[in-house]
């Protein structure tokens, strides 16, 4: 009985880990795509707002930017350790020297166009309705979905 609670029992990640997992979630997808979400959104405030003066839209981005910051860090927080829970010291070590290299470093600079083209693409994709065109060919049911 207390061996299966042992094993049950999530061992905490080390010091060493969290970090690891910090610089990879850091250096990662989710760091290109926060500050282009935040961006994004922030623009859409300051667009829908015109009443704004350039002074208040200053300030709301200033407000945005703290939001955002927090926001990251929680994020970041939770994503290295996920990393530290699931993967080994010496994965985690490999993945953080990846991440460190130059060709990981090209990667991270041309993330940002990389993802821009995806979206482009993905806004003409209507996986629902395409998944019902599917099945409406194959059975006849679900045709209505797929107008």
């Amino acid at each position: 009985m207390i061996l299966l609670a042992l094993t049950m029992m999530a061992a905490e990640p080390s010091a060493e880990a969290l970090k690891l997992g910090r610089e990879i979630a850091e250096s990662g997808t989710l760091a290109t795509l926060l500050p282009m979400m935040r961006d994004d959104e922030i623009g859409k405030m300051v667009k829908d707002n015109p009443s704004l003066r350039a002074s208040e839209q200053a300030a709301l981005r200033r407000t945005a930017d703290r939001v955002f910051a927090a926001g990251a860090d929680k994020l970041f927080a939770a994503t290295a350790r996920a990393y530290a829970e699931k993967l080994s010291l010496d994965d985690l070590k490999a993945a953080a020297a990846y991440a460190r290299s130059p060709a990981a470093k090209r990667v991270q600079a041309a993330l940002r166009a990389v993802i821009g083209a995806s979206m482009g693409v993905m806004q003409g994709m209507d996986f629902k309705k395409d998944v019902a065109a599917a099945y409406c060919k194959e059975s006849g049911k679900l045709c209505a979905a797929a107008q």
